[in-house]
């Protein structure tokens, strides 16, 4: 049975933030008006900033298996998180690249994401040293300001 360690949960954290940082950049190039491009470009850069955070916890992480209530628990869960597209995986952004034509889109798209990402990095701080928590809050308030200013932002063009 293939389950997760702690530090492959990490992992998927770091390429949430670069594939979040993509989508970012592709966004900024289907945004109509100024305003919206750089928050997306504004956006990405905050997500490069993530992607970092989780390069130094996964720097410090032990290599070994995460405490499970039962074999293959989180595992398992994790797995079809990701498979269900739920977060910024590369799949989920090909395949809603397509569909994503207009600056409404995007936002939508990056509000449920942003979403996601918040629900996956509350999940993981069950798996690192308590010491890192603090460092992983800090990413979910950003994630949440990120919330808001896309809503804000779809709000008011949406007026």
């Amino acid at each position: 049975m293939n389950v997760f360690q702690a530090s492959d949960i990490v992992e998927i954290a770091i390429r949430i933030e670069e594939n979040g940082a993509d989508f970012y950049r592709y966004a900024v190039q289907i945004a109509r008006d100024e305003q919206t491009k750089n928050l997306f470009s504004a956006l990405a850069e905050d997500e490069l900033g993530h992607e970092k955070v989780f390069r130094k916890i996964f720097a410090t992480m032990d290599k070994s298996n995460p405490p499970e209530t039962y074999d293959g628990e989180y595992a398992g869960y994790l797995h079809d998180y990701v498979d269900n597209k739920l977060i910024f995986t590369k799949q989920a952004i090909d395949q809603e690249l397509a569909k994503i034509k207009d600056t409404n889109a995007a936002l939508e798209f990056a509000i449920r994401r942003e979403l996601d990402s918040i629900t996956y990095y509350q999940e993981i701080k069950r798996f690192v040293d308590p010491a890192q928590h603090v460092t992983i809050d800090a990413v979910i308030a950003e994630e949440r300001k990120h919330f808001v200013r896309l809503s804000e932002t779809q709000r008011k063009l949406s007026a």
